[in-house]
Order: structure tokens, then sequence, then C-alpha cells
């Protein structure tokens, strides 16, 4: 079993930035893929980082640039830097992470970016 916690959600006027975190416990040792994923209201939960255990790392399109995965090992953390933040950024994210042989999911953080 892993545990998730996630932090760091909030208010933030656009142009703003955030800083998530994801911390996990329990078997974290399993871990090998990390991810972020958001749902704004009416619309389906999307993809929006990912990091593998070697680091290597991907993005959604639409938040290349702004947006930075990174994980640290020794805390079983990973962590989502929001950086230029926009309006349609507003959503609940999502802590995912495959601990084979199954997947677990963080109970989500609100973000809300005003204009």
């Amino acid at each position: 079993q892993v545990q998730l916690v996630e932090s760091g959600g909030g208010l933030v006027q656009a142009g703003g930035s955030l800083r998530l975190s994801c911390a996990a416990s329990g078997s974290a040792w399993r871990i090998n893929v990390m991810r972020w994923y958001r749902q704004a209201p009416g619309k389906q939960r999307e993809l929006v980082a990912a990091i593998i255990s070697g680091g290597s790392t991907n993005y959604a399109d639409s938040v290349k640039g702004r947006f930075i995965i990174s994980r640290d090992n020794a805390k079983d953390t990973v962590y989502l830097q929001m950086n230029s933040l926009k309006p349609e950024d507003t959503a609940v994210y999502y802590c995912y992470v495959w601990a084979g042989p199954r997947d677990y999911w963080g109970q989500g953080t609100q973000v809300t970016v005003s204009s």
C-alpha cells in the first residue's frame, strides 16, 4: 500500500506561481512513475506532467515552459512548480503514482487562478 498526501494548492492571481507537493509513504519503494493530473469543472481529467524513476519528464503542451515536475527520492515526494499561471489552469490537481502492481491517487488539491 502507498499513501499519498498532497499540499500546496490555493488561490493565486494570473501570472503568479504555486508549488504543489505530493508525499508518498508506505511501500513508496515500489514507485517508478509519478504524475500530476488535473480536472477542471465539466472537463475530463487530463495529464499535466510525469516523471519516471530515471528522471525523464514529459508535459502536456498547455503547460510546457511554465510547469516543472521534479522528484525528491529521499523524501518520496513529487513536486509541481507552476509558473506564469493562467485562469485556464484552474482545476483540482491530483497526484498519481504507479507502484507495481497497482496505481494510487492523491485526494486532490484545488488550484484557482484569478484573472
